[in-house]
């Protein structure tokens, strides 16, 4: 997966200071670019295919998945199929900036209104007036900021820091998160009224290691045209090093398959790239051993509990995530929990959902 043809945004005057300047060149390199979705796969057929459904509609899009799997840019194929695809797509990465320049880089602040504030800004959700407003690891939001991108949601109006008047806004909301919210929320560290009203459309993104018939496709892909494809570009793979990498589970996911692809281009001898050219980790990961004895004494329904649960283990309590690593719906998740007596400990709520 990738992105190119940038949106630009319109020139925002920012302080002079060290501090700003850094926070404005992380806001603005994330207005990004138009890149293809790589795909053959069964499972990215139908998350297309819920992208066409979902994108004519202006409801808030969660987008869910590990780091990597191109949150990024199904937010941006949403946009790019939606009423709004003429209007700006603006992104700005959550977990990037520090509590005290985030607010300044999504609402933007007044002349005077902190120091180093020497010139009326522009925010980003200003910024994205009328296209799409893409807030990545949103699960890094800080409370105090939660609170205000709510209003914002509810009023559609937006107040610059330091400014006393309301600026009407209109936006398509769209989040990402590696995060599972609504443990989040149990937790305290995420607001349960701005979960419910980010989360009426949730996509899920598959990792790598779910969708292994498109690895061949975006291998060919980042050789060719990936960044820095201008060196050494053209080079091919040989069929026994694509299998190698088909085998792989990537848990870096598409990120960490596009960053081994550059490495290969630059540093393999010859035009071909061969099983030797491989990093080690990849031709020869940590095998797992899957042998077991049969126990006369623990029937299938026992192992199938403790398996789903040492998944749930795994992945930290995320449902979603256990579920597409156990290769089952979320639906059966539940189900499963449910025929063994453990929804309750895993519940998403244990008080009903408010409208």
């Amino acid at each position: 997966m990738s992105e190119s043809n940038a949106t630009s945004l319109p020139h925002l005057p920012s302080s002079s200071t060290q501090a700003q300047n850094q926070s404005n060149w992380v806001a603005q390199q994330k207005i990004t670019e138009t890149k293809p979705i790589i795909y053959k796969s069964e499972v990215m057929m139908q998350l297309m295919k819920m992208i066409e459904r979902v994108s004519p509609s202006h409801a808030s899009v969660l987008v869910m998945g590990e780091s990597g799997t191109g949150k990024e840019l199904i937010a941006r194929a949403i946009h790019d199929k939606s009423n709004r695809k003429n209007k700006p797509f603006v992104a700005i990465n959550c977990g990037a900036l520090r509590e005290t320049l985030l607010e300044s880089e999504l609402f933007g602040h007044e002349k005077g209104s902190f120091t180093g504030a020497y010139n009326k800004k522009i925010g980003l959700a200003e910024a994205a007036n009328g296209g799409t407003l893409f807030l990545d690891e949103i699960g890094e939001l800080p409370l105090s900021i939660q609170a205000k991108l709510l209003r914002f949601i509810q009023e559609g109006e937006i107040f610059r820091v330091g400014g006393k008047d309301p600026i009407k806004v209109d936006i398509r909301l769209v989040c990402a998160t590696n995060r599972e919210l609504d443990q989040e929320v149990m937790r305290g560290n995420f607001r349960e009224d701005l979960f419910y009203r980010i989360n009426t459309i949730v996509i899920s993104a598959p990792p790598l290691r779910r969708r292994k018939e498109d690895i061949s496709m975006l291998v060919n892909y980042f050789l060719g045209s990936a960044t820095n494809s201008f060196i050494n570009r053209g080079k091919t793979i040989d069929e026994e090093a694509m299998k190698i990498l088909v085998k792989y589970d990537w848990p870096g996911n598409i990120r960490e398959l596009q960053n081994t692809c550059e490495r290969l281009q630059i540093l393999s001898e010859g035009h071909m790239i061969m099983t030797n050219d491989l990093p080690e980790n990849i031709r020869n990961p940590e095998v797992i051993d899957e042998s077991m004895d049969f126990d006369p004494s623990i029937p299938l329904y026992e192992l199938e509990k403790r398996y789903i649960l040492k998944a749930l283990l795994h992945y930290g309590g995320n449902k979603t995530q256990a579920a597409q690593g156990l290769g089952i719906t979320i639906k059966t998740l539940y189900n499963k929990l449910h025929e063994y007596g453990e929804f309750e400990k895993y519940a998403v709520h244990t008080k009903p959902m408010k409208d």
